[in-house]
């Protein structure tokens, strides 16, 4: 049995019909009585029906589209609402005559027209009592025929094979509702409430699903009991065949297995993502096998990302892992493997490349032009891994960008400052949610190339956690023995990095792990001079910052004599960061004075840096008279660069105690230590009376208190202070040192030599002693760089003495 038409039933409006009514009622007993006594027209408009069959007392909607249709219905709802409907024999037929429409119908009455928005016509109509046809009489502009009402044989009341064939139709009606899934459960109450015995076999007939030449059949027969056992067997057949398919398809998902079952519900799934506009999987996996064939791989990666792939595949899409695998493939297809930039051999390019951007900088200059050479010559060198050590602001992190673009590399830069948890290097399980892989792998994917730059930034502040050592696992990373098999954790694979070339930057090489530093190649980024830096800051750093305020050279201008005023005065460094600062300011003054209309120099003067930046804050680190005993100028490396100190010592009367201050570390103070043993071993030779040393108390001071300071450097520096103490002989003028001291007497090397001599130059000295194992670092060192200083190279501790200490002595010399 059909769904349609009961809902039709219980739910059309039949204020056409009847105004006090709400919905069609069933038909009684009563209405069956009025309907037989009602006399049929002699001529009736007749609509064919292309697919189904009226049954008296029935109510279905028609949606009518053909013209001829269309206007019979207009015609008949203007008229009398009385129409004849018959079935075509064809339903394919569009326009049938007389000869292809059946001869029995049923005579309808047009309850409500309803005019859909297409140009069809919907029409609600119910049958009354059947009719043949005896002759059509006209066909345009529709059908018209003379009708003959046929008698219909009905039993007696009483009838008990009758009534028992009318109960077994309501029965077997209420089990096909109750069996069928397709009607709904309300149906039941229409079938209980049907009093009309021929109105229930019709109503029964009508919504049965059999053929138009079926039901017309049944239309046909004139003995309303012949009809009821018909409609009957019709009855019995389908629920039988209900049955049959409800037990078989309850047999079915019985056998079903789980994964048949989510299968289908897969299925199911997928055709309602695609209706709503979602993903499509398998076009997903279809794409991504596309984009695979397209990779440049080799026979082991593409082996694994198909057994990968696969995996995929079998899974269920609702599942959490399966985003994780969709991830995972996503990474594997966005890797450039075998993916190389050609590199640039254009040798003076490079160098030119790398002169506009950096002043200065000629060992690194040197060795980048080096590793190129040597790459043109072999074309398939491993990469070195370099280390830039120095103090901030040199330009080590942007010396990358210049290498890259010398190169014609990509550039790729990563900050391992404060970095503690190994997976931000080697990258997570993909077992684990949220798993990502190490930065490593991820700038890889960014740059598009298995050959980019890779500048690995403050390597020196790698620090460790309970998440593990980011240095050791950077070791793999920085190996060029072992890096053409990165293993990653979260891509489960070696990846080759032997073609990068690796770049790190370093304040210090104290904090970088020992066996990390032996895989790099270290170049010394030292500071730069007074000369460089007002080069850089006209070159470089005043164009940059007019350009960042909106203005241009026209607007400002700074010459050398005033930048080296700023770099003097109002700076201490090695790099020129807080140069660019100063020279920020001058722009920004410039920007304001522009802004509001107001008048300026548009070349600076000396009085308008001190109006813009103040005076002077740094003259300090100047050179001091050697006016006083004890008082002499060393030379200190610290992480800005270098820098000088004074070494202050003073005599007072008490037991011979040795007291020192100034924030000094454990090394420095032994120094001190072994200066004043040393003196007290040859005070004979210093011509120092032994006894002063019971007499008076020693103290030796490091201005600067806030400033901690270390290191073994200011040995000579205090034993001369202590010898010219003792002595009260003058220090000789403009002399700066450095050395490591022992007990034997020997003084020994130190580092940060560069930085030492930049600092002793910015503070205006001429003659610098330091030990004679120093001198080939002096002779690394630019000759430009030595201009105006004096070096004196000692061995022993006396030679030291002979070289500081005048003959003449202090004024106010005190008797000791």
């Amino acid at each position: 049995m059909k769904k349609s038409n009961f809902i039709s039933l219980d739910s059309l409006s039949l204020q056409d019909f009847d105004e006090n009514s709400e919905l069609i009622p069933l038909m009684t007993p009563e209405d069956e009585a009025e309907i037989n006594n009602e006399k049929l027209p002699e001529t009736l408009p007749i609509l064919s029906l292309r697919n189904t069959v009226l049954f008296p007392g029935v109510v279905i909607p028609i949606t009518a589209g053909r013209d001829k249709s269309i206007r019979l219905i207009n015609d008949a709802n203007k008229g009398n609402k009385v129409i004849g409907v018959v079935a075509q024999k064809d339903e394919s037929v569009e326009n049938p005559t007389a000869k292809e429409i059946h001869e029995i119908g049923t005579v309808a009455k047009i309850l409500r027209v309803l005019k859909m928005p297409d140009g069809n016509v919907t029409v609600i109509i119910q049958g009354k009592k059947r009719f043949k046809v005896a002759e059509v009489l006209t066909e345009d502009p529709y059908m018209n025929a003379t009708v003959r009402e046929i008698p219909e044989a009905r039993p007696a009341k009483k009838n008990k094979e009758f009534l028992a064939i009318i109960e077994s139709i309501k029965d077997l009606a209420l089990n096909i509702i109750k069996e069928s899934p397709n009607i709904p459960s309300e149906a039941s109450f229409a079938i209980k409430n049907i009093e009309s015995d021929s109105f229930l076999i019709n109503f029964v007939s009508s919504n049965m699903n059999l053929t138009v030449a079926e039901k017309q059949a049944l239309l046909e027969i004139d003995d309303l009991k012949k009809r009821a056992l018909a409609t009957l067997r019709f009855m019995s057949v389908e629920f039988q065949k209900l049955e049959l398919k409800n037990d078989i398809q309850s047999k079915v998902q019985m056998d079903m297995s789980q994964q048949q079952r989510e299968y289908f519900l897969h299925q199911q799934m997928k055709t309602i993502q695609e209706e709503l506009g979602g993903v499509n999987h398998e076009e997903e996996i279809d794409e991504m096998r596309l984009r695979a064939d397209e990779k440049i791989w080799d026979e082991k990666v593409e082996k694994h990302f198909e057994k990968e792939l696969a995996k995929m595949q079998r899974m269920n899409p609702q599942v959490a892992e399966y985003s994780i695998q969709r991830n995972y493939l996503e990474l594997f297809l966005d890797l450039p493997w075998n993916e190389y930039s050609k590199d640039k051999f254009d040798l003076k390019r490079a160098m030119r490349i790398l002169d506009r951007d950096h002043f200065g900088l000629e060992d690194v200059k040197r060795r980048i032009i080096e590793y190129l050479a040597v790459l043109k010559l072999r074309n398939d060198m491993k990469s070195p891994i370099l280390c830039l050590y120095g103090p901030p602001g040199v330009g080590k992190t942007s010396l990358g960008k210049s290498i890259a673009e010398a190169l014609g590399r990509e550039y790729v830069r990563i900050s391992l400052g404060g970095l503690r948890d190994e997976a931000e290097i080697r990258g997570h399980r993909k077992t684990y949610i949220g798993a990502m892989p190490g930065r490593i792998i991820q700038s890889l994917k960014k740059a598009g190339t298995s050959n980019p730059v890779f500048v690995l930034d403050e390597i020196d502040k790698l620090s460790n956690s309970n998440q593990g050592d980011p240095s050791s696992a950077m070791l793999e990373v920085l190996d060029p023995e072992q890096n053409s098999e990165f293993y990653d954790n979260f891509l489960e694979m070696g990846y080759d990095l032997s073609k990068v070339m690796f770049i790190a930057t370093s304040n210090s090489l104290s904090t970088i792990q020992p066996a990390l530093r032996d895989r790099m190649e270290i170049i010394n980024v030292t500071g730069y001079t007074i000369e460089e830096k007002v080069e850089i800051g006209k070159r470089h750093l005043l164009p940059k910052q007019l350009k960042e305020h909106g203005l241009t050279d026209a607007h400002l201008k700074i010459g050398k004599a005033q930048l080296e005023k700023i770099v003097e005065g109002y700076t201490r460094e090695s790099g020129v960061r807080g140069l660019e600062k100063q020279i920020a300011k001058m722009v920004r003054h410039a920007a304001k004075n522009i802004a509001m209309e107001e008048d300026y120099n548009i070349k600076v003067t000396d009085e308008d840096v001190i109006e813009v930046l103040g005076s002077p804050k740094l003259e300090r680190d100047k050179y001091e008279n050697n006016n006083v005993a004890g008082v002499v100028t060393g030379l200190a490396w610290t992480s800005v660069g270098g820098d000088i100190l004074f070494i202050e010592s003073i005599l007072s009367k008490g037991k011979g105690t040795l007291s020192i201050t100034g924030n000094l570390g454990t090394v420095m103070k032994e120094s001190a230590t072994i200066a004043m043993e040393y003196i007290k071993s040859n005070a004979d030779e210093f011509g120092i009376d032994s006894e002063v040393f019971e007499k008076y108390n020693v103290h030796i001071h490091v201005p600067e208190g806030a400033t901690p300071k270390d290191g073994p450097s200011a040995g000579v520096t205090m034993l001369t202070s202590l010898v010219s103490l003792f002595t009260q002989r003058k220090v000789k003028k403009s002399l700066a040192m450095t050395g490591e001291i022992t007990l034997r007497g020997k003084v020994l090397p130190v580092g940060g030599i560069k930085e030492k001599i930049l600092a002793a130059k910015r503070a205006r000295i001429k003659e610098i002693l330091l030990c004679e194992e120093n001198r080939r670092d002096i002779e690394e060192i630019k000759p430009d760089y030595l201009k105006g200083l004096t070096f004196h190279y000692i061995t022993d501790m006396s030679d030291v003495i002979k070289i500081a200490l005048t003959n003449q002595k202090v004024v106010n010399a005190k008797t000791l």
